[in-house]
């Protein structure tokens, strides 16, 4: 195949483009059980794209979590590598053959965890369970996942039954492809990894991680373009700092998005 072996190199940053996916114990740049994502797509070569840099770029430099792009391509059916097909049944647009999927997913789950908890199978679609950080912090708990960028009409509804393959949306709209949404995803899950970020408690403070938005935040100068940074911020006092984060977030989150509200509203209250 095509692909094997191959590298693509991005700057100071390198992914493997391959079909068939290293074994961790050939790879000593990687640490031992770090987390690894796995990624099909028609376009490897826009991987690591922006997680190659920043603090991802950091991790994936120092082997604290990996990717692997499998060019779909080269698992297309004839001369002219054919990945897709007409929609049985007619409509505008192709499909995605069922054959050529499996064959890359095969090759993807070489090595991996047949449990789903461990290592989700997932194909973006935006027909999909909407993606959010509880999401997030269930993939950096598990060892990996494999994410299926799809393009044209879909994927073949066959090769998702068969695979169990879960179906997440980045949002409530349609891009042309998944590459950017594995990008996003990844990112959100990276950054919860140990020693990604440095300090763990940013990610506990962050919009999304308590249930509420975020609270405003401010830097110096205290005072620019006639506006003031709110006093109790300045006041050396933890207590009421931490009460003015707590009302900021609550007033946020009820003026913006009431559905998060609601739900915090009703989440279950410790005796």
């Amino acid at each position: 195949m095509t692909g094997e072996g191959k590298t693509k190199s991005h700057g100071r940053f390198s992914v493997q483009v391959s079909a068939k996916p290293r074994d961790l114990m050939d790879e000593p740049r990687v640490v031992k059980g770090a987390w690894r994502a796995r990624v099909i797509t028609l376009f490897p070569e826009a991987f690591p794209g922006t997680l190659g840099l920043s603090l991802t770029g950091k991790a994936l430099e120092q082997g604290l979590w990996a990717l692997d792009a499998i060019p779909l391509r080269d698992f297309g059916i004839g001369r002219h590598r054919n990945v897709d097909d007409t929609p049985a049944g007619g409509g505008a647009g192709m499909v995605l053959r069922a054959d050529v999927v499996a064959a890359a997913l095969e090759v993807a789950c070489h090595g991996t965890p047949t449990d789903r908890a461990r290592w989700p199978i997932v194909y973006l679609s935006p027909r999909g369970a909407r993606f959010d950080q509880p999401m997030a912090r269930s993939w950096a708990a598990a060892d990996g996942v494999t994410l299926i960028c799809g393009r044209f009409e879909g994927v073949d509804q066959r090769v998702l039954d068969r695979f169990a393959i879960a179906e997440v949306s980045l949002g409530d709209f349609v891009m042309t492809g998944g590459e950017i949404a594995a990008q996003a995803m990844i990112d959100a899950t990276v950054r919860l990894l140990p020693g990604v970020l440095g300090n763990a408690e940013s990610t506990e403070e962050e919009s999304f991680s308590s249930g509420l938005l975020e609270h405003p935040q401010f830097t110096k100068p205290a005072v620019w373009d006639g506006r003031e940074i709110p006093p109790v911020l300045l006041s050396g006092n933890h207590a009421e700092v931490a009460r003015w984060r707590q009302a900021e977030a609550e007033r946020l989150t009820a003026e913006r998005r009431p559905d998060l509200w609601q739900a915090w509203q009703n989440r279950p209250r410790r005796p």
